[in-house]
């Protein structure tokens, strides 16, 4: 009995570490290249290290505060108990405008790598619709179905990915991963913040993991900490061949909307290394997609305070995936637009500003149990609140450029 119970606790654990890494792998990995492409490779790979241990502290302090709230909270609950009426308010524009764009930039990207797959047979449009109707079934199903489909699709993206490590790096040019332009790396912030994101389905890890708070803890270290491994790889690879200016380079690339692996196609033309390519970017992409869109049906069902039963859960999958999907398909070249203003706005407010503002309210002003999933006083929290201003200012600030 106690081997099956320790085999269960280790199978949750497991499940819910590539349920982070899942959910954190994903479109924005597709865009990082480009985004930090014109700073160079080492600058991003500081920029990289700032902004996952900005993440993981953001998340350990969200989970402090799902240990104050009742079981099945989220978000939305969170935002009212601590910070009222007006802080729900700001949670549900926030969170609707952050899924709607990451979902959108989901659809774009999984309709694209599906289309080239199909070698263009079918159109743009009818690939976006084909990608979201083989999926979105699984999300109706529940955590245990996505949790499933997770594991096959994690296989699939390190089988990819090593793959992909094994047939790129000959075509590995130092002299790109040597230049250094230390001005542009800090615009990469708002793409950053997306491909870092995994808070969203916390919450929802929660409940899964039977609100076992030590065991949600390990999850997120070790669920982080894949992410980052595996971007720093890919971005070595990706700056290392593809230019950052000229004919196919990453600046042309960030300019049409692509992602990284579309100016890689052009310049290497090796069919093997585009089917790796490509096969790497639709598993990353649909691991995130399932994840994502668990979050906002567990989202909408908290905020509306809608029962996930019947044909109450088929309206909110309606509302999860119709939307994005009729936006993709009107609008098919804002992919990387929409991870800037998801990750810009929507992933900093809600899980790098809102996290600290909470946890600084329910430690110092409603006095609840102290019970820190990070150390860190005041100044510590003050720190994290001000790396978001930052941030903000500086998304504002290009778009004021733009």
């Amino acid at each position: 009995m106690q081997i099956a119970q320790r085999l269960g606790s280790l199978g949750h654990l497991l499940g819910g570490t590539l349920l982070i890494t899942g959910t954190t792998i994903g479109v924005g990995m597709l865009a990082l290249p480009v985004a930090t492409g014109e700073g160079g490779f080492f600058p991003a790979v500081a920029v990289y290290l700032l902004c996952w241990l900005f993440m993981l502290c953001t998340g350990l302090l969200l989970l402090e505060v799902c240990t104050w709230m009742p079981k099945e909270s989220n978000l939305i609950t969170m935002a009212h108990r601590l910070l009222g009426p007006a802080g729900k308010n700001i949670c549900w524009a926030v969170y609707l405008f952050l899924f709607v764009t990451v979902m959108i930039a989901h659809v774009l990207g999984g309709g694209a790598v599906l289309n080239e797959i199909f070698h263009g047979a079918i159109p743009s449009w009818a690939a976006m619709v084909i990608y979201v109707l083989i999926f979105s079934p699984v999300v109706y199903l529940g955590t245990k179905w996505v949790n499933r489909l997770n594991l096959t699709l994690m296989v699939g993206v390190a089988a990819s990915y090593f793959l992909f490590i094994a047939v790129s790096n000959g075509h590995v040019n130092p002299h790109l991963l040597a230049r250094a332009n230390w001005s542009k790396a800090f615009l990469a912030l708002p793409i950053l913040f997306t491909a870092f994101t995994f808070q969203v389905i916390i919450p929802t890890l929660m409940t899964y993991m039977d609100r076992d708070v030590k065991k949600v803890r390990l999850s997120i270290l070790l669920g982080t900490t894949i992410p980052l491994i595996v971007y720093l790889v890919w971005e070595f690879l990706i700056l290392g061949i593809v230019p950052a200016h000229g004919p196919n380079g990453l600046a042309e690339a960030a300019r049409k909307g692509w992602n990284a692996v579309m100016p890689l196609k052009e310049l290497i033309g090796s069919p093997i290394v585009t089917a790796i390519g490509q096969s790497f970017a639709f598993f990353t992409m649909t691991t995130s997609y399932i994840g994502l869109a668990l979050a906002y049906l567990d989202f909408l069902a908290d905020g509306l305070k809608v029962e996930k039963k019947g044909l109450k859960k088929v309206m909110l999958c309606l509302a999860v995936f119709v939307p994005p999907t009729f936006i993709a398909m009107t609008y098919p070249h804002i992919f990387i637009t929409a991870l800037s203003y998801a990750g810009g706005f929507s992933c900093a407010i809600l899980f790098g500003l809102f996290p600290p503002v909470m946890v600084w309210v329910g430690r110092y002003i409603k006095k609840y149990d102290h019970n820190p999933q990070i150390r860190g006083g005041k100044v510590f929290l003050s720190t994290l609140i001000l790396f978001v201003l930052i941030e903000l200012g500086i998304e504002i600030s290009q778009e004021f450029l733009r």
